[in-house]
């Protein structure tokens, strides 16, 4: 009676709402993924170490020669369209990284070529970056497509044929997971209005694919073209760890995806993200190279991932309707 004299009576009818917009606020996972040996295959191509897995069954030497032919058309094309040959020693962990220093310049008749983007490392070159940054992230958007010439995409196409063959359909099993993941949103309520409220009750979760790779990030790029991720990985979402290290990527991650109803999973096939994801306390899922492995492409699904998920953050529903 004393709460309800003294105008508390509101507190319960608060903590009610509180639980409710909980339950009707949509999940959100993050899946932070690594780039080779996870969502595609290189370094295990180039070194052997793929075909070895298959004790004597696999062609070791086609192997070696498929990724050979992969590490000449990322060069290339980070060369040719990414200026990558001018700027390799300048590797930025995400393209944004330097965006307080484009002044928004239109940039339709700029001469890369002759602007004397080189040392010192300063103001002024720095905007210069920046403005090849801008002009990578819209060619990531345009697409291979709207680049190159049919030939030459062919060329690309019956390589990626060539790989999936060979790999047992790594490449594509890959990208049909990611495919899943982001199927999963259509069934979602989108995110929450200005107010805050979700109006639906049907709200089950949103996913969103990250990269997080431990190699520079214009190759990295490139590699989303050509490996046919770049409509499913946005190139705002593509980290390079080269310098800074993947504990800071994730880092930068927890903070841009901060949340009630956030989770975060990492999948990859390294020591550094599963440290780096103990550290985070975030679930981890190891990939396995090895035939027969559920760890690895094809064979990883969504209810093996659903299951890490649970042991870190336990079962939604089973937790809102404990409260």
């Amino acid at each position: 009676m004393d709460e309800l004299m003294s105008g508390n009576s509101t507190i319960p009818n608060q903590k009610m709402k509180a639980s409710a917009k909980k339950t009707l606020d949509p999940i959100t996972n993050v899946y932070i993924w690594d780039m080779d040996e996870t969502l595609i295959l290189l370094k295990s191509l180039l070194n052997g170490t793929y075909a070895e897995t298959f004790n004597g069954l696999k062609d070791v030497q086609k192997g070696v020669e498929i990724g050979k032919m992969w590490e000449k058309y990322i060069l290339q094309v980070a060369d040719d369209i990414f200026f990558y040959e001018q700027i390799e020693n300048y590797n930025k962990p995400f393209l944004d990284a330097l965006s307080q220093y484009d002044d928004g310049k239109d940039l339709s008749d700029y001469d890369f070529n002759h602007d004397g983007c080189s040392s010192p490392y300063d103001d002024l070159n720095k905007r210069k970056l920046a403005y090849r940054h801008r002009v990578i992230a819209h060619k990531y958007k345009q697409g291979l497509h709207n680049t190159f010439d049919q030939d030459m995409i062919k060329l690309w196409d019956d390589l990626y044929d060539m790989t999936d063959s060979y790999t047992d359909r790594w490449l594509s099993s890959a990208r049909a997971f990611l495919e899943q993941c982001s199927d999963e949103n259509k069934d979602s309520t989108p995110l929450a209005p200005a107010n805050g409220v979700v109006d639906s009750i049907d709200a089950k979760s949103q996913n969103v694919n990250v990269l997080v790779t431990s190699g520079s990030l214009i190759p990295s790029l490139v590699k989303c073209l050509l490996f046919r991720l770049d409509d499913l990985i946005t190139h705002g979402n593509v980290y390079s760890s080269w310098e800074v290290g993947k504990l800071q990527c994730f880092s930068w991650i927890k903070e841009r995806f901060s949340g009630p109803n956030v989770r975060f999973c990492v999948i990859g096939d390294g020591w550094e993200e599963c440290e780096a994801a103990q550290t985070m306390r975030w679930p981890f899922v190891k990939i396995d190279l090895r035939p027969g492995s559920s760890h690895r492409f094809p064979g990883l699904t969504l209810r093996t991932v659903g299951h890490y998920f649970s042991i870190v953050y336990g079962i939604p529903d089973a937790e809102n309707d404990d409260e």
